[in-house]
């Protein structure tokens, strides 16, 4: 999900849309899923992140028209700010398909309302979805696999959409694989950096996000700098490669952070997946006091 965007309508004698920082408590979460910097003049919504919104029309009618930038279903939610005046058409929630440009609502304003404001919040994925139990591919090549934090690690596998999260120690610019068929559905790949700053650092790490037939999405992160090999929107198979794993983002020494998640209803959450390895299926001990655990096949 990326943090509400505020978009401010003055109407007569100016009529001006601008793109504004929220104030209000952004919800971290997801890897890249960064709002786009906010733009000083009077403007349309700015292009990037998951979704944005633009308000078309004039004098007292407007629309509000919502473009999703990711290859797959994206969730969104527009809302007025805390005390503003109510406006039959809001709130709202409803899901957009990949890719897709959608008028969302229309908007009467009365002789009274001299200002618009508008929160757009974007979470990716369909929280109709069903994530089904499957077996996924371990996403590289390897006769040891080296696991240097299990689900419900302590250094950053706490958070609700990374709690089954495993990381993959792994020598930077080594292929990655897709864990299981899907379409890209998001991607990064040009941050150079890693550090250990939880707040600066954590949108940093390049990514894939593949959507999968069920509607579940798999998070492949902290790849190598210019090291996503796929585009969005592309099929890939299970075993192709997708990219170089690296050290982006927050995060210590290279590895591979794989994790999947799905769509809650605006919240992203981790499922448990099984992976199964050349040595069998994989087992991860839950770790009671940080550090690092080992599979076992």
């Amino acid at each position: 999900m990326r943090p509400a965007l505020l978009f401010a309508l003055l109407l007569p004698p100016l009529v001006a849309l601008a793109a504004l920082p929220s104030t209000a408590a952004s919800w971290r979460s997801g890897w890249g899923l960064t709002e786009p910097p906010a733009t000083p003049q009077a403007a349309p919504a700015q292009r990037g992140g998951l979704a944005t919104v633009t308000l078309e029309g004039g004098g007292r009618r407007w629309q509000a028209r919502v473009d999703n930038h990711l290859g797959g279903p994206v969730q969104v939610a527009l809302r007025q700010p805390t005390g503003a005046p109510a406006l039959p058409g809001l709130p709202l929630q409803t899901v957009l398909p990949g890719s897709a440009s959608v008028v969302v609502t229309r908007l009467q304003l009365g002789a009274d309302t001299p200002r618009l404001d508008l929160l757009l919040d974007a979470v990716p994925g369909d929280p109709t979805a069903t994530p089904q139990d499957v077996a996924y591919r371990l996403p590289f090549e390897a006769s040891h696999v080296q696991v240097s934090q299990a689900p419900q690690g302590r250094f950053s596998h706490t958070d609700a959409e990374n709690g089954d999260a495993v990381d993959f120690a792994l020598p930077e610019g080594t292929p990655v694989l897709a864990a299981r068929a899907g379409r890209v559905m998001q991607v990064q790949g040009s941050f150079q950096e890693n550090g250990r700053d939880r707040l600066g650092d954590r949108d940093r790490a390049n990514f894939i996000r593949i959507l999968h037939e069920d509607g579940s999405m798999a998070v492949y992160a902290h790849l190598q700098a210019n090291g996503v090999q796929v585009r969005s929107g592309q099929r890939v198979e299970a075993g192709q490669r997708i990219g170089l794993s690296g050290n982006t983002g927050y995060s210590t020494a290279p590895h591979l952070h794989f994790v999947v998640q799905a769509n809650r209803g605006m919240q992203l959450r981790s499922v448990p997946v099984r992976i199964v390895a050349p040595q069998g299926e994989l087992h991860f001990a839950r770790e009671a006091a940080g550090g690092s655990a080992t599979p076992l096949p």
